[in-house]
C-alpha cells in the first residue's frame, strides 16, 4: 500500500543574495513505508541539493488528491467537509456521517485556490463545504510511480505518465494508489500558515 509522506530535510541553502542559510524544507512524496520514504527522498534530492542534507522528520500525510496547475507555483492545502450516508442500527434509518478530505492545489492566491478547487471537484456528486484554505510550505512533490512497488529509482518528472492524469487545463492530478483517508478527520501541519478561511460556501 502506498501513502503520502511529508519528509523534512535540513541543509545549507544559498539565497538569491549569495549568502548561505541553514534551512529546513518539507517535501511530499509517495512511498510504501517510512523507510522507503527516507530512501526515496535521498534518491530524489541527491542531484538537486548541492552538498550534504539530513532528513530530520518523516510523517504520514493524509491527502485525498493533488491538483497541479502548471501556471502556478504556490501550494495550498484545502479542506472540504460533507455528509455521507452511513448504515444505522435500524436498516430503515440512514445515519449520516461527517467526512473530511484534504486536497493540495497550486494557485496564485487563496481565492484562486478556492476557484481551482471548485473546478477540480466539479464532478463530485455531493454538497460540500470548504472550511479552510491555507498556504502549504511544501517545496516539491514526488508522486507515485509503478516501480515504487518494486524498488526505489530516480526518473524525471515528465516521464511519470502512469501517475499523472493530464487535462486540457494543464492540470495534473497526483494520487497515491492504495491510500484512502476519505472518512478521517484530519488536521493540517503546524508549519502551515492560515491565510484566510472566509471562502466557505456550500455547493
Amino acid at each position: 500500500m502506498n501513502n503520502w509522506f511529508t519528509v523534512k530535510v535540513k541543509y545549507t541553502k544559498q539565497l538569491d543574495n549569495g549568502t548561505f542559510k541553514r534551512v529546513s524544507e518539507p517535501y511530499l512524496l509517495c512511498a510504501m513505508t517510512f523507510t522507503d520514504a527516507e530512501t526515496r527522498i535521498y534518491e530524489e534530492l541527491g542531484t538537486i541539493i548541492r552538498g550534504e542534507f539530513n532528513v530530520v522528520g518523516i510523517s504520514r500525510t493524509e491527502i485525498h488528491d493533488i491538483f497541479h496547475y502548471e501556471e502556478c507555483d504556490t501550494w495550498y492545502k484545502c479542506k472540504i467537509t460533507f455528509e455521507s450516508e452511513g448504515g444505522g442500527d435500524d436498516v430503515n434509518v440512514e445515519k449520516k456521517k461527517k467526512v473530511a478530505q484534504n486536497f493540495l492545489v497550486t494557485a496564485n492566491s487563496v481565492k484562486d485556490a478556492f476557484e481551482k478547487l471548485k473546478e477540480s471537484l466539479s464532478t463530485l456528486m455531493v454538497d460540500y463545504l470548504i472550511p479552510s484554505i491555507i498556504v502549504s510550505p511544501i517545496v516539491d512533490i514526488f508522486p507515485y510511480r509503478e516501480e515504487l512497488d518494486k524498488e526505489i529509482s530516480r526518473r524525471p518528472l515528465d516521464e511519470l505518465n502512469d501517475s499523472i492524469v493530464e487535462t486540457p487545463s494543464s492540470k495534473k492530478v497526483y494520487s497515491a494508489p492504495g491510500s484512502d483517508f476519505d472518512e478521517d478527520e484530519v488536521d493540517f501541519d503546524e508549519d502551515d500558515s492560515i491565510l484566510e478561511d472566509g471562502f466557505s460556501e456550500e455547493e
